[in-house]
């Protein structure tokens, strides 16, 4: 059985997909970009805000499906410049405690919606 994830607290979803999907224990979040869902516009020009802003999202759909950022066992970032690549760890990591980090991968791409200048996905593991 699935369920389907919905908060106010990220931004909505600008296509045909859920912010994210449970089944079982696991909750697959869709890709979240930099918006902010209290306004619906881009959350900075930066990347370390926009970082910032796309695991906000993360985390708020995570929150909704019962689970907490601990839980999160799979990110993937994607980035339109691999230069940023320093600046988005250093962002990233104070999502999380120290030394425990989920598993991530992170790619550069030519472009992403909105052109913003990152997105994020999680898997996590929701008893």
């Amino acid at each position: 059985m699935t369920i389907i994830v919905l908060t106010t607290k990220a931004p909505a979803a600008i296509g045909p997909y859920s912010q994210a999907i449970k089944a079982g224990n696991l909750l697959f979040t869709s890709g979240q970009i930099p918006i902010d869902p209290a306004t619906g516009k881009l959350a900075g020009e930066t990347i370390e805000m926009q970082t910032t802003q796309a695991m906000n999202n993360i985390v708020a759909i995570v929150t909704e499906a019962g689970g907490t950022v601990e839980q999160i066992v799979k990110t993937t970032i994607f980035i339109q410049d691999m230069n940023d690549f320093p600046v988005v760890n250093r962002t990233y990591e104070k999502f999380f405690a120290a030394g425990r980090y989920p598993a991530r991968s992170c790619v550069e791409v030519s472009r992403l919606p909105k052109d913003v200048l990152v997105e994020i996905e999680a898997i996590a593991c929701i008893a």
